[in-house]
């Protein structure tokens, strides 16, 4: 039988290149190998969206629209909305009874998101739980494996101690402490050299017209070192090459050579960039069209990715009562 894998994201606005390349690509290969199941985590976007939640309903099938356009299948996969299946919550309950309020307060990845969504309040009681929610969607599943980038292992760590430490209080074996599924995800920043987010609006979202591409494309910081088309380019500092790295490897070397020989100017650069992203994303953009055209197929996989999620979840929430005694 193959190995469980769960990972999800959080339906908080339009999917951008970074979800592309750091996970829905990935996505589409791990379902070829292990069990897949992939969650609409809308009870984490209303974590940080409380406060304007209408959102979060729509952009729910926007992204899984996006998912299915970049090769993830609602055949091989599970495919789900956190919120429809329950034991997502009656296991969150229980083990935020058993998780140390200090573990919480030292979760780095806790700590980035305050910096990185410092212009949303969410200084809050439901936030600062959002491990333990995490924990419980990871063994909910008893989903062997997790796939992370290394910043992410304290994290996942967090979701070990919690299923040891629920294991050791009841005497039995019942949570799988998942594992990590390493993966190496290319470094792409958002247009202005930081962190892609749409916190920031910085990003090249899937869904946008190819005018829309260009523009944003001939917006992007360079090498601010390059004054004069005359001058020699360092690629290596600029946040466009690292696209082509990315996007078009193979002509990754070609363009090295001629930005430092001043051989292309950036606006030329640029330009190049901007075809190869509109040429990327043209099949995506056209299964989108297509599964918009017809939402009930989308409604179709949810529905039962959702029938698939309970029954496995049922039984695992069965086994966690049964060892506490309830």
């Amino acid at each position: 039988m193959k190995k469980r894998v769960l990972s999800g994201m959080r339906p908080t606005g339009k999917l951008h290149l970074g979800h592309l390349v750091g996970a829905l690509n990935n996505w589409a290969k791990l379902q070829e190998e292990y069990e897949c199941f992939f969650m609409v985590a809308d009870w984490h976007a209303l974590m940080s969206e409380y406060a304007l939640p209408s959102a979060i309903k729509e952009n729910i099938i926007d992204n899984v629209v996006d998912w299915i356009s970049c090769g993830v299948s609602g055949e091989k996969s599970t495919i789900f909305i956190q919120s429809e299946v329950n034991a997502h919550l009656d296991l969150f309950i229980i083990l935020s009874c058993l998780a140390p309020l200090g573990w919480l307060e030292r979760c780095p990845t806790y700590k980035e998101q305050l910096k990185e969504l410092e212009e949303k309040n969410i200084t809050t009681y439901g936030f600062l739980g959002y491990p333990v929610l995490q924990a419980a969607d990871i063994l909910i599943y008893k989903g062997e494996f997790v796939p992370v980038g290394e910043d992410q292992l304290p994290h996942l760590e967090l979701t070990r101690e919690i299923s040891r430490r629920f294991n050791s209080l009841y005497k039995r074996d019942v949570l799988i402490a998942p594992q990590p599924l390493l993966t190496s995800f290319p470094r792409l920043l958002g247009l202005d050299g930081r962190k892609m987010s749409k916190s920031y609006g910085n990003c090249i979202y899937l869904s946008d017209a190819p005018d829309a591409i260009q523009k944003k494309v001939m917006s992007m910081i360079t090498d601010p070192a390059r004054i004069k088309l005359s001058d020699p380019g360092h690629p290596e500092i600029c946040n466009v090459h690292s696209y082509y790295a990315v996007f078009k490897p193979e002509v990754k070397a070609e363009v090295d050579k001629q930005c430092r020989a001043a051989g292309i100017g950036c606006t030329e650069c640029k330009k190049r960039l901007a075809s190869i992203l509109i040429e990327r994303l043209n099949p995506i953009q056209s299964m989108r069209k297509k599964l918009l055209s017809d939402k009930q197929q989308i409604l179709d996989i949810i529905d039962r990715g959702k029938n698939k999620a309970r029954e496995v979840t049922s039984i695992v929430m069965a086994e966690v009562k049964k060892a506490m005694g309830l």
